[in-house]
């Protein structure tokens, strides 16, 4: 069977270390961005509250999220083909524990920048949330033949921004990205290491 490309066909396979860096500078860049906004800017960043009502909240939100984007894996071929070029490229390198880095990072980095600050420096609305949940998606697009992952990406974005409007909670959304992320990537990771033993 043929392994799909990298999303550029002309890049290298990543390392592992690369993919660790890439991973924590890119998190490190959104909170530096989410830092300065603060800084810069009237807006009020969404709170975050710990309770079990968040946290239930979040993981019930993350399995959904889980549930669908698998359905999208099984019913939509040019879905199917975006996600495995862009976990590929990003998993192949990684040993399973890097999965706990690959949640977490992202999942908070990227939550406090589109939901805590940047949801509610515009307005906390409904062109808000389209807007934030576009520049999410974008964020999720390595290049245009990868638009079905941006799109869903982008979706995954709205419901994020959602749940962080109706529940006025920045937590619900890191729960749910954090558990989508490691979950999405565990099976991902349990499955090619079953494919490469048979």
């Amino acid at each position: 069977m043929n392994q799909p490309a990298p999303p550029n066909s002309s890049m290298e396979p990543l390392t592992r270390t690369q993919v660790l860096v890439a991973i924590a500078a890119t998190a490190l860049v959104l909170f530096v961005i989410a830092r300065f906004w603060l800084l810069f800017d009237s807006v009020e960043q969404l709170p975050s509250q710990l309770g079990i009502y968040p946290i239930g909240l979040g993981v019930l939100l993350g399995m959904g999220i889980t549930l669908v984007s698998a359905i999208l894996y099984w019913a939509w071929p040019r879905y199917r083909h975006s996600a495995e070029v862009y976990l590929e490229y990003i998993l192949k390198p990684l040993a399973l524990p890097d999965v706990l880095w690959l949640g977490l990072l992202p999942g908070i980095s990227e939550e406090l920048l589109f939901r805590g600050v940047m949801l509610p420096a515009f307005g906390a609305n409904l062109a808000a949330l389209a807007l934030s949940s576009l520049c999410f998606g974008l964020l999720h697009m390595s290049d245009l033949r990868q638009w079905p992952y941006m799109l869903w990406a982008t979706c995954v974005g709205g419901i994020l921004g959602y749940s962080a409007i109706a529940s006025q909670n920045l937590l619900v959304p890191v729960i749910a990205h954090v558990f989508t992320n490691m979950v999405s990537s565990l099976v991902w990771k349990l499955k090619a290491s079953d494919l490469a033993t048979h």
